[in-house]
């Protein structure tokens, strides 16, 4: 796969958000998912389903989170 920070996705059963977003992060998450889709060899990945996975990457990436979380917990 390329340089995408996600790989692919798994095949998880979908959940229905209800959110807003600006119109020029919902844009450029369309064009995430169609990137990701033609290196993954598959169609097109819609906004929700990369909502999680991109949350839960830059959680476990957050050094700044990670250690006030270590701070927290007893």
């Amino acid at each position: 796969m390329g340089n995408l920070k996600l790989g692919p996705l798994a095949d998880d059963k979908p959940v229905k958000l209800t959110i807003e977003l600006p119109a020029g992060l919902h844009r450029d998450l369309v064009a995430y998912g169609e990137i990701l889709g033609r290196e993954g060899g598959q169609g097109a990945v819609p906004p929700a389903r990369l909502i999680v996975p991109m949350l839960e990457r830059f959680i476990a990436t957050d050094r700044g989170f990670a250690k006030a979380r270590k701070g927290v917990r007893t």
